[in-house]
């Protein structure tokens, strides 16, 4: 979630506030203050694992939340139509977790939500770039908010544009509860998974990659949805 308590912020509540009642318990993350500083490109948490980067600690805490969540909500207000940078920073620290390269056998199990305003143009954007992040680690069911609120305050957004806001928070909303502990890849998810598959059987560039695809049976009969 953003540091700014702006549209993105209210739209993202309505979600939590619907999806988190009896004894659900809620991760919550704030950018930039909680996340980890911009990747280095240095290529260890791929070429050796996750816990050789330089900012494992902080990385692998949000990691761990998302592991243990069957709902991972992801927002963004729009910047210059597309989502912060400080998002990108983190989504960047989770290369590792690609189907291409080690994806975690939790994420094929899990409901994604992606949530972006825009005072203009680009919300739609966003939330498109966090759903395909979101994909690249196996989620198979993932819904988008997105809103032109014509306003760079949520203070300022109109009373029907607001209204209308609140009826699609509780239409996706129920859309998620219905899938928790239902949700199960699509085609396009098999399909990419196939093909890493295909991919690593033939690797000999990344050892930590293919021995982890081995460890799970992945290469053979056993599928992390199974």
């Amino acid at each position: 979630m953003a540091g700014h308590k702006g549209s993105t912020y209210h739209i993202t509540a309505m979600v939590k506030e619907r999806l988190a009642d009896g004894d659900a318990i809620v991760h919550e993350y704030y950018l930039p203050q909680d996340a980890p500083a911009f990747c280095l490109g240095c290529f260890q948490c791929i070429l050796k694992g996750e816990e050789y980067c330089s900012q494992a600690e902080l990385v692998q805490k949000i990691a761990a939340s998302m592991l243990r969540s069957e709902v991972i909500v992801i927002d963004s207000p729009t910047y210059c139509l597309e989502m912060t940078g400080q998002l990108k920073t983190l989504f960047d620290h989770f290369g590792y977790l690609w189907l291409s390269h080690r994806p975690r056998k939790e994420m094929f199990a899990k409901v994604g939500v992606a949530v972006s305003t825009a005072a203009g143009a680009g919300a739609g954007r966003v939330t498109k770039s966090i759903a395909q992040q979101m994909f690249w680690w196996g989620i198979p069911k993932i819904y988008r908010i997105h809103f032109h609120v014509g306003a760079s305050r949520w203070e300022d957004v109109a009373e029907r544009l607001k209204k209308k806001i609140a009826r699609k928070a509780d239409q996706v909303s129920r859309r998620v509860k219905s899938k928790i502990g239902r949700s199960r890849p699509g085609i396009k998810t098999v399909f990419m998974f196939n093909i890493m598959r295909k991919m690593q059987q033939s690797n000999t560039w990344n050892p930590i990659d293919k021995e982890y695809w081995q460890e799970n049976n992945w290469l053979g009969a056993a599928r992390p949805w199974r």
